[in-house]
């Protein structure tokens, strides 16, 4: 199902539903309260977030504060094709990992049933909706079977009807990044009193950092023979790798920067840097565009690396690189845990909210109606002509790149 799809769904079918399991949770809360004493232990708490693959980078200091404080075993529930964005931090174990597949309708009430077994099946206790705009995740929530239900709620702002279905409602805060935001959920659960809203304590910046992870010599050496494969004039003692990563994921098309202006740049990089490789990148469905740029540059050191690898392999490439340009989408969020020097285009979104939690530098035009989507607005922005992104220039993006494309210390000590 496409995007617009799934939020015409979301919005005819999840309004009357959520309030409906409103009316249900009242009810049974209320008679499960008086007849049982509740078991305040935390022991199993199950994460929902389904739809941002860089959400689960995101997410993930969040994840690890869950699991050393409160010592619980954690879960999660994501859409099956982003999947593998979980393995690439290791924090959730792959046996307590449920998918759901969006590709029609019935497949996903399908899953969703299989879902609502597996979580009393699991004995989750608690669960955490993740997600700021969707019903579905609401009525995943109220259903899973779990006495602590914590999310955002709007309270007094503006904002999507998803019942009332939260025991922990925490004040979503626009004014600090998103990982922040999660972190407040799990503060929520770490509280002593009940407050309105949670949670009100200070998260430091420390608290949002990422470890770094570790390829071993093989998989280096692999990739670097991958790419050869690709460009067999590749040497890894005599070349460097630059990435590209020209797409954004369809969820919000106005991130993507003009192909004209990745094909400029590019043909800058490689006259600046003779021993510069160029890969541009992207999933499977992006080879064909890909492809198109490679014909407009003709130049045998820019590469189609779309497609190539599967996403748990994409550390390892960026472990092997000297930088990457790439539009606001998930590898910019995935280099995070690699010392790549990333440089992120914002545009409909700000960087002081989702921006990369690794070694990133975001180049953001700043105009006055960016950003244009955000939790007020359900993500969706009318634009459909993204001058945000068409403010930034070629220069201005090749002047941020170029001290790492000049120095060659640099490159040899990522060798």
């Amino acid at each position: 199902m496409n995007v617009d799809t799934m939020r015409t769904i979301d919005r005819n079918v999840g309004i009357p539903l959520t309030f409906l399991l409103t009316l249900w949770r009242w009810l049974w809360d209320s008679i499960m309260t008086t007849r049982q004493h509740r078991e305040k232990k935390i022991k199993k708490i199950l994460f929902i977030e389904l739809s941002e693959m860089g959400s689960t980078i995101l997410v993930d200091p969040a994840l690890r504060k869950a699991r050393q404080q409160l010592d619980a075993e954690l879960f999660f529930v994501i859409f099956a094709k982003n999947r593998g964005s979980l393995d690439l931090t290791g924090t959730i174990q792959q046996e307590n990992t449920f998918t759901i597949r969006e590709t029609g309708i019935f497949v996903l009430l399908l899953d969703t049933l299989r879902f609502l077994r597996w979580s009393r099946q699991e004995k989750i206790d608690t669960v955490v909706d993740l997600e700021l705009f969707s019903r579905f995740t609401a009525l995943l929530t109220g259903l899973c079977g779990a006495r602590n239900r914590v999310g955002f709620y709007s309270f007094h702002n503006e904002g999507l009807y998803r019942g009332e279905l939260l025991t922990h409602r925490v004040a979503y805060n626009p004014h600090i990044h998103i990982a922040k935001n999660f972190i407040a959920l799990i503060n929520s659960l770490l509280a002593e009193q009940p407050e309105t809203p949670f949670s009100k304590e200070i998260i430091r910046d420390e608290e949002v950092s990422l470890p770094l992870i570790s390829c071993s010599s093989q998989e280096l050496n692999d990739m670097h023979t991958l790419v050869k494969e690709y460009c067999p004039d590749y040497d890894p003692a005599r070349n460097r790798i630059v990435l590209i990563n020209p797409n954004a994921s369809e969820l919000l098309p106005q991130r993507r920067w003009m192909p004209e202006r990745y094909q400029e740049l590019i043909r800058r990089i490689l006259a600046t840097s003779r021993d510069v490789v160029v890969l541009i990148t992207g999933a499977p469905s992006e080879q064909e565009e890909a492809e198109e740029r490679c014909q407009e540059i003709n130049s045998s050191r820019c590469i189609n690396f779309a497609g190539t690898l599967k996403l748990g392999q994409l550390p390892i490439l960026y472990s092997i690189a000297t930088l990457m340009v790439t539009n606001d989408s998930g590898p910019g969020h995935f280099s995070s845990i690699t010392p790549l020097p990333c440089f992120v285009l914002f545009g409909p979104e700000t960087p002081k909210l989702y921006g990369s939690l690794g070694n990133s530098t975001p180049i953001f035009a700043g105009l006055a109606c960016s950003p244009c989507v955000s939790a007020a607005n359900h993500r969706k922005t009318p634009c459909t002509d993204n001058k945000c992104l068409q403010a930034i220039t070629v220069e201005e993006v090749f002047t941020a790149i170029k001290p790492h494309l000049i120095s060659a210390d640099y490159a040899d000590s990522r060798r």
